[in-house]
């Protein structure tokens, strides 16, 4: 199974009965699933619903969804009046002028211009009419995005692919260069104890006990038999079903870990050069991890 990019862009279209919905839905990469839903004010019971329908489809990211509804032709309008909205602010006015000993002038106008009292709705505004466009639009809309992740996914691959190859030749580097560390400062030894005129024959016990104790402290061998271990667990993952983003990350993680280990025991300025190499690679190894779902 190919990598899916948490990127993507995907629309939808719907309409009957003179309603008429459009859906737009766009993704970027995030740790985790979030999304949020721009709906009309008289359908926002609807989030819940398109919420679940997107979270089935896409794993992790943040999603943005935008929903317009609207009525085709010449829909229908209705005006509806609260009529509990409208006797409570009868009341209070009333109230407050009899306490404040003021005119009572409520009027029908006066209170038809207050918030919530008067509601003009459409076709568009009726859940039960919108919510099966709003399905089939959300739907289409989440294929299309999936189609562009996938995409995306396939380049994300190669590219994820080829750059692994390229650190396996840096850690190929490192290990042909390992085995020469130690003679090479045996020889280093040697060298410093002639320049101090001791000879090393004079001295043979302590200089080998300083290679010894100097050859256990810069062994590798386990670090690199990590690295190995994780290369091959990233292939296995990037093979595999399902979402793979998290683990990628964490085994990017994994080999940042072993490679600073290896840099900080070799002490050897061309394996240095190698892990800087290394280090850079496998950074941007884990820039495109993380788009990774």
């Amino acid at each position: 199974m190919a990598l899916i990019s948490m990127t993507g862009f995907g629309r939808g279209e719907a309409s009957s009965s003179g309603v008429k919905v459009e859906v737009e839905i766009s993704s970027v990469n995030r740790k985790q699933f979030d999304a949020r839903i721009s709906l009309p004010r008289g359908l926002s019971v609807l989030e819940s619903r398109i919420y679940e329908l997107i979270h089935k489809s896409v794993r992790r990211g943040y999603v943005q969804g935008l929903v317009k509804v609207s009525s085709a032709g010449n829909g229908k309008r209705s005006v509806k009046v609260d009529m509990a909205a409208a006797e409570a602010y009868v009341g209070a006015l009333r109230g407050a002028a009899k306490k404040l000993k003021v005119t009572d002038d409520v009027t029908v106008r006066s209170l038809m211009s207050l918030p919530d009292v008067v509601r003009v709705e459409s076709a568009a505004d009726d859940t039960s009419r919108a919510w099966p466009l709003v399905k089939r639009s959300v739907t289409q809309a989440l294929r299309e995005l999936r189609q562009m992740e996938k995409t995306e996914g396939v380049a994300l691959e190669k590219d994820i692919l080829t750059r692994l190859k390229r650190l396996e030749q840096r850690l190929r580097q490192i290990e042909r260069a390992a085995p020469k560390v130690v003679p090479r400062y045996r020889d280093l030894l040697r060298k410093r104890l002639a320049e101090a005129g001791v000879k090393a024959e004079e001295d043979r016990q302590g200089l080998w006990k300083e290679v010894v104790v100097f050859a256990d402290r810069c062994d590798i061998a386990e670090e690199i038999t990590r690295l190995k271990s994780h290369f091959a667990q990233t292939r296995d993952m990037i093979d595999g079903k399902g979402p793979s983003g998290r683990a990628l990350d964490f085994l990017c993680q994994e080999m940042f870990r072993e490679i600073n280990t290896i840099g900080s025991k070799a002490n050897d300025a061309t394996i240095a050069s190698y892990v800087v190499h290394f280090k850079t690679g496998l950074e941007a190894v884990r820039e495109q991890v993380q788009n990774v779902e």
